[in-house]
């Protein structure tokens, strides 16, 4: 977080108010100005954001990106994400793509809110063997090991549209491998190479990727402790560090997806639907700013939002227009919200940026939206279009946006004559991105933490029953003592079982 520069009271309430709206940031507090619809200055992402959702992680979007790819610009990458806050040690049943679901990607690019291409991605599951608990059974080097037991692939979808209904379908891809969860270093000694086998080239110059990734969304979840703590105490901290999601990447030429050269302007959103008990399939999911469902929308209206569809937004209006978010952070830190309504983010973050990313004849809805004609920044700004660089967010988001940032500063009139530096302090992501496709970093894997008292170069603890048995740093015996009597009683009752089988096997009954 930059502090304000200031003197006087007016300055002492400027650096007050950057702490503040700097760390309620961090939870999307920007987002409640900027996003009821679709506030594309919306600054966290939709990590359990409605109660239906948040019980069904596999179905749950977590955050969807939209850029003009880096190193190739002739083409365009979308990436989303599923299933929050995935620990990387949480198997034995490690974390797969639902195979009842169509996980869609939604592009509109004409700025009427009506989708004109779906790519669609459906999963299937192969066990190998289920007779055991485990995942792999013996360390994995490629995506079609006999050791690792559990995999997936999935098949994509193509579906063009026309006034909002399907004119027709094509199957692009058949049987992809997905990337697994990466469980260790033991199970698998060079992810970067599995991460590389399930990037899969489609025809036309197209590249597509699905499987584990680490979560690049950054920020202090802890917003949500009375606004970090009601007190402050609590920032600075990215709360999503060490955590995996699902991710799915499609890279695909630019030329595909826009309506014309001379109409470069694309709407993106992602859905997950799934399917019911009659057998028919039922949107479950939705997001295409950061933030909008999880802190711009009231509890009311958070499951309807995720089964509708951008040209029914108009019905959430007031929740941007008139936003919860500032008033709250009014009411705890004494900072004054901006007047409503708040039309600077209706025509902002609805609409897009006029002359930079608004498509003409725009219907207002929730949609991310990219101006694909722009190219990538040589250098790229945390802060994007606030900071001058046209390439980055709320034109698209780019992996390494600071929409936190970003939002606030909006949220708390940066577009209405109230210059501000806000910020969360929590700039960067804990892992560097990739500088190709599919450009999202790799997963934290299980094996993480501590190793055993013993661990060396030198030494390897199977040789040693209490080291192997003793947590690192610790001189307690009370484990090793324990799990050895266990042994010796699991002995005895083995070796008193066997006896008296032997001697029932001489009786009649």
């Amino acid at each position: 977080m930059t502090p304000i520069s200031g003197s006087g009271g007016a300055g002492r309430r400027r650096g007050v108010a950057t702490l503040v709206c700097g760390a309620l940031a961090a939870g999307g507090l920007a987002a409640a100005g900027v996003t009821a619809l679709e506030p594309g200055a919306a600054s966290a992402s939709s990590h359990r954001e409605a109660p239906l959702i948040s019980g069904t992680p596999q179905y749950d979007n977590t955050d969807l990106y939209a850029f003009v790819s880096p190193d190739r610009p002739d083409t365009t990458t979308l990436v989303a994400n599923w299933t929050p806050f995935e620990e990387p040690a949480g198997g034995p049943n490690f974390f797969t793509f639902a195979e009842d679901a169509q996980y869609d990607l939604h592009v509109d690019n004409n700025g009427d809110a009506l989708g004109d291409l779906v790519f669609r991605y459906t999963f299937t599951t192969h066990t190998k063997n289920d007779k055991t608990f485990l995942y792999n059974t013996g360390p994995v080097t490629s995506l079609d090991d006999p050791d690792l037991n559990i995999t997936q692939t999935y098949d994509i979808d193509l579906i063009k549209l026309h006034g909002g209904k399907e004119a027709s379908r094509t199957t692009i891809a058949h049987e992809v491998p997905v990337a697994p969860s990466n469980v260790g270093k033991a199970s698998m000694p060079d992810y970067g190479a599995l991460r590389d086998q399930a990037v899969h080239e489609l025809a036309g110059g197209a590249q597509t990727f699905a499987g584990q990734a680490d979560d690049p969304f950054f920020l202090d979840l802890r917003v949500f402790d009375l606004l970090y703590g009601g007190n402050l105490s609590e920032v600075g901290n990215d709360t999503l560090k060490g955590y995996n999601v699902n991710s799915i990447a499609l890279q695909v030429p630019t030329a595909m997806v826009v309506e014309s050269a001379e109409q470069p302007v694309v709407g993106i959103w992602s859905t997950t639907q799934r399917k019911n008990a009659q057998g028919e399939f039922t949107q479950v999911s939705r997001i295409g700013n950061p933030l909008v469902n999880e802190v711009v929308n009231p509890l009311k209206d958070k499951d309807t939002f995720n089964a509708s569809v951008p040209a029914d937004d108009a019905q959430f209006l007031p929740n941007v227009t008139n936003p919860e978010l500032p008033k709250l952070i009014e009411a705890i830190y004494k900072i004054e919200a901006p007047a409503e309504p708040r039309d600077d983010l209706v025509e902002v973050f609805l609409k897009g940026v006029k002359d930079l990313n608004q498509p003409p004849h725009v219907t207002p809805s929730e949609q991310l939206r990219l101006n694909t004609s722009i190219a990538p920044a040589a250098e790229p700004k945390r802060l994007g279009v606030l900071d001058g660089d046209n390439a980055g967010f709320p034109n698209g988001r780019r992996l390494a946006d600071d929409v936190i940032d970003a939002a606030l500063q909006v949220v708390e009139g940066e577009l209405v004559g109230a210059a501000n530096d806000l910020g969360d302090a929590v700039d960067v992501n804990d892992k560097e991105f990739g500088k190709a496709f599919p450009y999202v970093a790799n997963p934290t894997e299980g094996s993480r933490g501590p190793l055993a008292d013993g661990t060396g170069e030198d030494n390897d603890v199977r040789n040693q029953l209490g080291d192997a048995l003793r947590p690192a740093g610790s001189d307690d015996t009370t484990l090793i003592a324990a799990s050895a009597g266990a042994g010796a009683v699991g002995i005895l009752l083995i070796g008193g079982a066997l006896a008296w089988w032997r001697r029932m096997r001489g009786r009649a009954y």
